[in-house]
């Protein structure tokens, strides 16, 4: 941050400010200054206007992200089911608004016969080992039990159709994919590090320039500290900053999965409970407008023809807010 000389009034009269140089610590990700101070730059108006005409993003109102989110993939896996066609859908984290996508198909009655799935990511230990669908924090578990379980039995897909990554298939996880005729849709959205699903831009596992980069398939990475700070807040880990809660790597799909599909939407719409606060304001400028680069995983969504849903709250103008002080 740069702040500009002059005079400011303040409670102890009238103070001159001088410029204070820094940068970011070594251990942030992104640490291109200037390309951080354009973005942030970027005011609420502006923000949807981007030089690739395929890359489309459209500001929404905040409770109207999950809710057009949910009819999304209603209306994909309704459309495939009523022309008798297959639908291959990328899923991320797992969230309770995949109930309401398995209310939908109860009620129309929707046969789901050739729909498959694919979570992106899952977590793993220290050494590597990827956790069961039997670990209640787990990705799978979770989409189990928000979506899959919640499907009527006559309407559910075959159970071997809900796949996540897992030791015996990472390997050849991508492949999986790819023999179904790639993905129909990757959903997807921004972490805290700019990640792509668990693809962080500072894991060693992910290194290489943006072409080579762009061509690596599913494997397990090192999760940043950042990603493990942002996911201490999640409801699972109890929202109260338990980083010893959350483990130190994941399995994830690629950049070439992403790539490779027929279609991607990818939401910013995170805040901290509800609330104004959301670093994802920053991330999400860096991510839409920033420089396309590894160290910014989802940028290469501007690449793309992808759509890109920005909430509200993500949109609004990045400034100071003296009343709130620190």
């Amino acid at each position: 941050m740069i702040i500009q000389t002059g005079k400011i009034k303040a409670a102890r009269g009238n103070v001159t400010v001088k410029e204070f140089e820094f940068s970011p610590a070594t251990f942030v990700p992104f640490r291109d200054k200037k390309a951080i101070v354009q973005v942030k730059a970027i005011k609420r108006e502006d923000i949807a206007k981007h030089p690739n005409p395929d890359f489309k993003i459209t500001v929404m109102p905040d409770d109207e992200v999950g809710f057009r989110w949910v009819i999304d993939m209603f209306y994909r896996i309704k459309r495939a089911s009523d022309s008798g066609e297959k639908i291959v859908i990328i899923t991320p984290n797992p969230c309770p608004v995949y109930k309401q996508v398995a209310y939908l198909i109860n009620k129309f009655r929707v046969n789901c016969e050739k729909v498959y799935t694919f979570n992106m990511d899952e977590y793993a230990n220290e050494k590597g080992i990827i956790a069961p669908e039997t670990w209640r924090f787990g990705f799978m578990y979770a989409f189990k039990d928000f979506f899959y379980s919640r499907i009527d039995e006559d309407l559910r897909p075959p159970e071997d159709h809900i796949q996540g990554p897992t030791n015996k298939n990472i390997d050849d996880y991508g492949k999986m994919i790819a023999d179904l005729g790639g993905a129909d849709v990757c959903y997807s959205g921004p972490g805290w590090t700019g990640h792509l699903a668990f693809i962080e831009p500072d894991a060693p596992e992910f290194a290489g320039t943006l072409e080579e980069w762009k061509r690596m398939g599913p494997r397990v990475c090192t999760l940043s500290p950042f990603t493990i700070a942002q996911n201490s807040l999640h409801g699972s880990f109890g929202m109260s900053g338990d980083l010893s809660a959350v483990p130190p790597k994941a399995a994830t799909i690629g950049p070439a999965e992403v790539i490779g599909a027929k279609a991607r939407l990818d939401i910013h719409a995170i805040t901290v409970d509800g609330s104004y606060a959301s670093w994802q304001r920053l991330m999400t400028r860096l991510c839409v407008h920033g420089p396309v680069t590894p160290k910014l995983p989802t940028s290469i969504h501007q690449t793309l023809r992808s759509d890109c849903w920005i909430s509200e709250t993500a949109a609004q103008n990045i400034e100071p807010l003296w009343h709130k002080s620190y």
